[in-house]
């Protein structure tokens, strides 16, 4: 699908939603959208899978989004999976940004429950004073597996980039982030992954910065760790069990 924006559309949304109800069924999706210049909208993507039957479901997605000059993007992207069968849910989005001189976009993406398995990449290219903001938020638990895969190329003056992923990993799952800002003029980028780690779980984070321009200012940050305890002495003192403090501490790590 093609959506078009035309220039100067303020106060509009656009919906993209996909549902995947059958058992073994498999799709590949694409949208590209062109937003005009100096257009303020918001866009909004969502998969759910509900998987009863023993065969793996499957949904790619792969979404262009070229920004004209000045043109403003809230995009938000939430992905859910469900169903008592043993096939797997699985979930590969692709998103592709081309920022156009003075655009603006803010990336929300959320993956909270029962997807087994995914692969989420991530690719941006910024034009003079182009700003990209991107906060990722992803849960999992039991054997699931996510990963993760950012790469935004700061080409124009003045460009800049704020990537911050929040995710809890649970049971076995493992998660693996990575992330790369590649600085190629006047710039700012900065890259943040916060994860915490419960029961057998493991979580990667792999920051890459690179600076092509003695004027590119980059920064990454990752931090893994458990639920401290005295956080959940303090909630228990006010009368929740454990598992109702953990989910109290979960629930605002991921708002």
């Amino acid at each position: 699908i093609d959506i078009i924006i035309k220039p100067g559309t303020k106060k509009e949304s656009v919906h993209i939603p996909v549902v995947l109800s059958q058992s073994g069924l498999k799709d590949m999706v694409y949208n590209d959208f062109y937003v005009g210049e100096d257009a303020d909208v918001v866009i909004v993507a969502g998969c759910g899978i509900h998987n009863d039957g023993g065969a793996d479901s499957q949904h790619d997605g792969i979404h262009r989004f070229f920004l004209g000059k000045n043109a403003r993007v809230k995009y938000i992207e939430k992905h859910y999976g469900e169903g008592t069968g043993t096939g797997e849910r699985i979930l590969n989005p692709v998103t592709e940004v081309t920022l156009d001189e003075g655009s603006y976009m803010e990336m929300e993406t959320v993956q909270i429950k029962g997807v087994n398995s995914t692969i989420r990449t991530t690719r941006g290219k910024l034009a003079a004073d182009a700003k990209l903001i991107i906060h990722e938020k992803i849960m999992t638990d039991g054997a699931q597996t996510a990963e993760t895969d950012f790469e935004v190329d700061l080409d124009g003056e003045n460009s800049s980039a704020d990537v911050v992923s929040r995710s809890v990993a649970r049971g076995t799952s493992h998660q693996l982030f990575k992330s790369k800002i590649n600085g190629n003029n006047v710039c700012s980028g900065h890259t943040e992954c916060d994860a915490i780690i419960m029961d057998h779980a493991s979580v990667s984070a792999v920051p890459q910065l690179t600076a092509n321009s003695t004027e590119a200012s980059l920064i990454h940050e990752a931090a893994i760790g458990k639920i401290a305890g005295e956080q959940l002495i303090k909630l228990m003192t006010l009368g929740l069990t454990e598992e109702e403090a953990e989910a109290q501490i979960i629930n605002g790590f991921l708002k």
